[in-house]
């Protein structure tokens, strides 16, 4: 055999090892890693249905001790978690102790403590279901629904990084202005028969409240961290300047991701994989606004990227901001166990899902099916720029195993 014709076979054979590869990761039954990852998937559809009205039945503890319990450095629940429909029925009924304004930011939101002393966020409801965000991928005011969707949509994906939340109804007068702090309290005012209040945060103005219908007011709320995990806060590395005219590094330079990986904590450990991962997440549901990131404090980087603070999402379903996905496009890698994932959420099964986590919400229906479709059509967008990333690089270039040592290339 000739070299040429020698050369030419070697080149076949290993093209079609890597696309061998491929195709069992893909396929998501070919290898041990795989099936457990298909496992983890059918475990996690059986599960997707909770019961509504759903109590402890089995334990002493309260709600808010079992969802503490589940916290640990990489989850913030478990994925075996019977008592999920019991703490968020809890989450979304307990009695509220004390009504404050929220804690420092930009959006409005208010501080709650329920029955048993756990700190909640309430975010209000600021717009119609089906009222379209216009403007700058971040425009506009926070999205309680998308708090919802976005943590069923980490439940989906397995992640397991986003904080309990539940939609929920609350009586202003009967159920917030008895237990409220004066610094609360002064912020309340009245359009028409509409109870409102504005708070206290950056963009928060009189001219601007949040209002109920009449009394209810419509939210979202959010289980406080325990506080034996305390936060940092860190810049996120493709994060955008938010001055008009001016861009970030990753916004022009195609090499940058190169720079990221010789920056603690993206050098080694999880946390790159981690911004990957929450790329795709932030794409999926239309958030362009994660400026910055927490994770559990002193953590020396191996600790998860928690996904807080997700209501900058479901704002405009028309619109795909690819920009959302440098962090995967640019460093072209990607966890195994995510790309399994995405795969088995491909032909509509991704809207599927969340559709049916989502019945169980007391503020259901929580997304427009126009939201719902274009979680499908990202879907395809992400498993395409994955598989340019594989043509280009290889399969064993761009699915990484979940290892502590990242490539400097």
């Amino acid at each position: 055999m000739k070299l040429k014709q020698r050369v030419v076979l070697l080149v076949a054979v290993l093209l079609l090892l890597g696309l061998a590869k491929l195709f069992l990761l893909d396929g998501g039954e070919g290898s041990a890693a795989s099936r457990r990852d298909l496992r983890a998937f059918r475990k996690m559809e059986a599960d997707l249905s909770l019961s509504r009205g759903a109590r402890l039945t089995q334990t002493l503890q309260s709600p808010w001790e079992v969802a503490s319990q589940w916290v640990g450095p990489r989850e913030v629940y478990p994925e075996e978690t019977p008592e999920l429909a019991a703490v968020l029925s809890a989450l979304g009924t307990a009695r509220v102790e004390r009504a404050d304004v929220g804690y420092k930011g930009t959006q409005l939101k208010a501080l709650l403590v329920l029955d048993g002393g756990q700190k909640v966020v309430f975010k209000p409801k600021r717009y119609s279901r089906d009222y379209v965000v216009e403007g700058e991928p971040y425009a506009g005011y926070d999205r309680h629904n998308a708090e919802v969707a976005a943590f069923h949509l980490d439940r989906i994906l397995g992640f397991r990084r986003a904080p309990l939340v539940v939609g929920r109804f609350v009586n202003l007068r009967t159920e917030i202005k008895p237990v409220a702090t004066d610094q609360l309290l002064s912020t309340f005012l009245m359009q028409g028969n509409n109870s409102c209040f504005y708070g206290k945060c950056y963009y928060c103005r009189e001219s601007e409240p949040a209002c109920a219908e009449g009394e209810m007011m419509e939210g979202s709320v959010t289980l406080w961290l325990p506080d034996v995990w305390p936060l940092q806060k860190h810049r996120h590395p493709w994060g955008r300047t938010y001055r008009e005219g001016k861009l970030a590094r990753w916004e022009y330079d195609e090499s940058y991701c190169d720079a990221v990986k010789k920056m603690p904590p993206y050098d080694a450990g999880p946390r790159l994989l981690d911004v990957i991962d929450t790329a795709i997440f932030d794409y999926l549901i239309g958030n362009a606004d994660r400026h910055h990131y927490e994770s559990f404090q002193d953590d020396g980087g191996a600790s998860m990227l928690i996904l807080l603070d997700n209501a900058k999402s479901f704002g405009n379903a028309a619109l795909d901001e690819r920009s959302i996905l440098a962090p995967l496009y640019q460093c072209c890698m990607v966890r195994v166990s995510t790309w399994n994932r995405l795969n088995l959420l491909r032909a509509g099964a991704l809207s599927s899902a969340l559709r049916q986590a989502l019945t169980f919400d007391p503020i259901n229906p929580v997304l427009t099916e126009p939201h719902l479709a274009a979680l499908d059509r990202r879907l395809s967008g992400v498993i395409a720029t994955i598989q340019q990333c594989v043509e280009s690089l290889g399969p064993d270039n761009t699915l990484i195993e979940d290892r502590m040592i990242l490539p400097h290339t």
